[in-house]
């Protein structure tokens, strides 16, 4: 059995299989639910990022890990989904910690990313050489999937370990090395992840590199520096159109996963059992406080069944726990920061002065004085073009819309600049996978099903590419096509 021991830390960076003293201080970690800090991150300069990159670079052109054997780079990605596992009760209360993880959603944010590194060591077995058959071809023509070569990866404050995870298990199974650079709001994943690659894995040196700077000019040299192959970047879609434009200058291959403003459809079948309820409640606004790209945040509703569809989702929004998240009663934890409360607030307020209602929630909870809380909030009366309607809140706030007809419903999906997921729920299949198909968004769930290896990413301003299953390896992977005589 493994032996627990804190991921909550001050360490330095991880570079070259080493840890780094940083070259520019130390700035705080702070707990979202007391307020108090917890530890210290390294912080860094671009010249120290620029280390990493150096350290990723010559461990991929050393053919290391790009060379290895795909049963070696499986063998050793197994080892760490193995240790993830192991150690998930510690991670689970870093999670609590640093940002706020609940424990309704600890099988996303911590055995689940575990899982899927046993996926990728699976994936990292496919065959990357196969003959194809094209069109007017003389001869054979071999296709081969290459590692792109050093990924930098970005990822955000929301589900940090989870992010983390989703691009390393892919970058690495394709081949590639890598630089991740967390949040300065929620380092700590991204360097504890580090230890337990040092500590219980066989990943050579130099293939996983992690800085955790906080300012922007270092952080930008991630998507400037030319010996970096790719950058993969989860956060919002304005920073995305950044991290685009600058790793244009050296083209870059790019994957962007951007934000949402999902819709909920219910369809004039639906069968409206509280269990629906409560699990739409979860989708579209109390999951980690609502703090998620995926979140389904417009509920578009039958105007027939509007009014008790709201009664009843304002009843469980007002019993819905919110507190520390170490705490098991609770059912929501704490926003990131004092900031982005006042951004979620000034969200609800501005709805407010637009002419929508709020019918639950929409306050800071009056019980709780410490920590960055907000009341999961149900607004009606927004028309489908009001701001709040349009734009990500990045909150727990949930709108619901009212149509006619089905023609109306897929209107006001599609009516936004974003395009990642959404939802269909509804008796008779067949016409929902119709509604579906209607839908501009990279995922739709009819009933609560989808693919947790399905490909994940978005339409419009959610992003570009995707990530998960084959399609997500192939993401991080250039085809060669090798023509061979007959």
């Amino acid at each position: 059995m493994t032996e627990s021991r804190s991921l909550v830390d001050s360490y330095g960076h991880y570079i070259g299989g080493h840890w780094v003293d940083p070259d520019s201080g130390r700035y705080d970690v702070v707990d979202p639910a007391t307020e108090q800090v917890i530890a210290t991150a390294p912080d860094a300069s671009v010249a120290q990022v620029e280390s990493a990159i150096a350290s990723a670079r010559a461990a991929f052109d050393s053919g290391i890990w790009s060379g290895a054997a795909p049963e070696e780079r499986s063998r050793c990605l197994q080892q760490l989904s193995d240790a993830l596992l192991a150690r998930a009760d510690d991670f689970y209360a870093l999670a609590q910690t640093e940002w706020g993880c609940t424990a309704n959603e600890r099988l996303i944010q911590i055995e689940g990313p575990a899982f899927m590194v046993g996926r990728a060591a699976e994936l990292a077995l496919e065959p990357i050489e196969a003959p194809a058959d094209f069109w007017g071809a003389a001869g054979t023509t071999l296709l081969r999937y290459e590692p792109l070569g050093v990924v930098a990866a970005m990822t955000p404050w929301n589900f940090p370990h989870t992010l983390n995870v989703m691009k390393l298990r892919a970058a690495l199974a394709a081949g590639n090395t890598m630089v991740l650079k967390p949040s300065p709001l929620t380092p700590l994943a991204g360097l504890a992840l580090a230890r337990i690659i040092d500590e219980e894995t066989d990943i050579p040196p130099g293939v996983v590199n992690v800085v955790t700077p906080s300012g922007i000019d270092a952080s930008k040299a991630l998507t400037l520096d030319p010996r970096v192959d790719m950058v993969t970047f989860t956060g919002s879609s304005a920073v995305g159109r950044d991290v685009m434009a600058a790793a244009a200058t050296t083209m870059k291959r790019i994957l962007l996963e951007c934000g949402g403003k999902s819709a909920c459809i219910f369809l004039d079948d639906v069968d409206v059992t509280d269990e629906l309820l409560e699990r739409v409640l979860f989708d579209g606004c109390t999951l980690h406080a609502g703090q998620a790209c995926i979140l389904n945040s417009r509920l578009v509703v039958p105007d027939e069944i509007h009014d008790d569809v709201v009664s009843r989702l304002v009843e469980l929004a007002r019993n819905v726990t919110v507190g520390d998240p170490r705490d098991p009663d609770v059912a929501m934890g704490p926003l990131i920061s004092p900031g982005h409360l006042e951004r979620v607030e000034g969200f609800v307020h501005r709805a407010e002065r637009d002419g929508a209602k709020v019918v639950a929630g929409g306050e800071r909870p009056k019980d709780l004085g410490t920590g960055y809380y907000f009341e999961p909030t149900i607004l009606t009366d927004a028309t489908p073009e009001s701001y709040i309607a349009q734009e990500e809140v990045f909150g727990p706030v949930l709108t619901v819309l009212r149509y006619r007809g089905d023609d109306e419903a897929v209107a006001i999906a599609n009516n936004s600049a974003y395009g990642l997921g959404g939802a269909i729920w509804g008796t008779d299949v067949e016409r929902a996978v119709d509604v579906a198909r209607r839908i501009r968004t990279g995922q739709v769930s009819i009933n609560g099903t989808i693919s947790g290896d399905a490909p994940f990413g978005g339409f419009n301003q959610s992003g570009i590419g995707r990530e998960g299953g084959v399609m997500g390896l192939r993401a991080y992977m250039e085809p060669k096509a090798i023509g061979v005589p007959a």
